[in-house]
């Protein structure tokens, strides 16, 4: 559940997500590269895509993220990449919510740059051997840092949360190995066709 809905987070938690969310858009338009939207709005299309498709996990339920994957590939872009897509969602499907919308782009977000950040300098380093590795604990990164925050926001929100951030976080614990799988292929794909696409963000 990386998309908390309306009604559920606290005044002080949208207050944070949203101008969190904000600081990182703006930061992130003043860095962004136009040589890469292209590659952003792909990503941010298979994301949106990807995050439709929910698999049922005990009480919740878990979809890919793809934040690993879309931070080492874009870094800054992937801010936007990840926004427009949850505005999407929101509006067309009732995912999350336009209020929590900060929240949501906070959540995924800052796992991505985290990624890109962390793990993108090994990457661009890494041989074929290493490669797969590193591209699954990206993939894997970006689900269990996702999934802290979702946690952290509905357990900050109100104590009646706790078991239910305790339950939610314990559902990403398949999805980190699904998403480990995903990202490890797809940016060991990558690095042996195209590895200049792998960015680090300033």
């Amino acid at each position: 559940m990386a998309h908390i809905p309306d009604g559920v987070l606290s005044t002080p938690v949208l207050i944070t997500g949203a101008v969190v969310t904000t600081g990182l858009l703006a930061v992130a338009i003043r860095r962004l590269d136009f040589d890469r939207i292209p590659q952003a709005a792909v990503l941010s299309a298979a994301f949106f895509i990807a995050s439709l498709l929910s698999v049922p996990v005990g009480p919740s339920s878990v979809h890919l993220i793809l934040n690993g994957l879309m931070g080492v590939i874009l870094g800054w872009a992937a801010v936007p990449a990840i926004f427009v897509a949850l505005i999407m969602q929101a509006v067309f499907f009732g995912y999350g919510g336009l209020l929590v919308l900060g929240v949501n782009t906070m959540n995924i977000a800052l796992p991505a740059l985290l990624c890109a950040a962390l793990l993108g300098p090994a990457l661009r380093r890494s041989d074929g051997r290493f490669s797969l590795i590193w591209g699954a604990v990206s993939g894997a990164a970006g689900v269990l840092l996702t999934g802290t925050l979702v946690s952290l926001c509905l357990g900050l929100s109100s104590a009646d949360f706790l078991p239910a951030a305790k339950v939610v976080l314990a559902t990403y614990a398949p999805l980190m190995i699904a998403e480990a799988a995903v990202t490890g292929f797809t940016l060991g794909f990558i690095l042996k066709v195209a590895p200049e696409l792998i960015t680090i963000p300033e």
